[in-house]
């Protein structure tokens, strides 16, 4: 199966939308196969965000993803990147079309819930990047019977 990378945004943690975001995932069938709280560091935003260093918006960026502690996680699926990207909506929190988590969550484009892996490739560096392997946990879930027909499930 494969696997993405989340993070709950300091906008999720601050407006109380954990729970809401968390079960979005889990009831479609989703499963965390890593989950941690932590603070980003101008260093490592440096580095998750380098396509965008160069931007004006940049340092408010930097002071939003820093605001308080963020949710990184670890989601795994059958076409789970491009799963989570369709449950997840358009950056911009207003263009986003209702049912979508920042359609529903969010009014920003800046404060707008959740990043998420755009590409497996993506997935894979990101994922390295905010987890060490011990960190991910490779499980299948009782339910997958009831969430995959057996051809789905690899």
């Amino acid at each position: 199966m494969e696997q993405t990378f989340v993070i709950l945004k300091p906008s999720t943690i601050q407006r109380g939308l954990v729970g809401e975001v968390l079960s979005r995932f889990q009831h479609k069938g989703l499963v965390i196969t890593g989950i941690k709280m932590m603070q980003m560091t101008e260093e490592i935003l440096r580095e998750h965000y380098a396509h965008l260093v160069d931007r004006p918006f940049f340092p408010s960026l930097l002071r939003s993803m820093m605001a308080t502690p963020v949710i990184v996680m670890v989601l795994k699926g059958k076409d789970v990147v491009e799963c989570v990207r369709s449950m997840v909506g358009a950056t911009n929190c207003r263009k986003a079309l209702p049912g979508t988590i920042r359609g529903d969550f969010g009014m920003s484009g800046q404060e707008n819930i959740v990043h998420a892996s755009d590409s497996p490739e993506n997935a894979i560096i990101e994922i390295n990047r905010f987890f060490a392997p011990e960190e991910i946990f490779d499980y299948t879930p009782l339910t997958f019977p009831a969430t995959y027909a057996p051809d789905e499930r690899d």
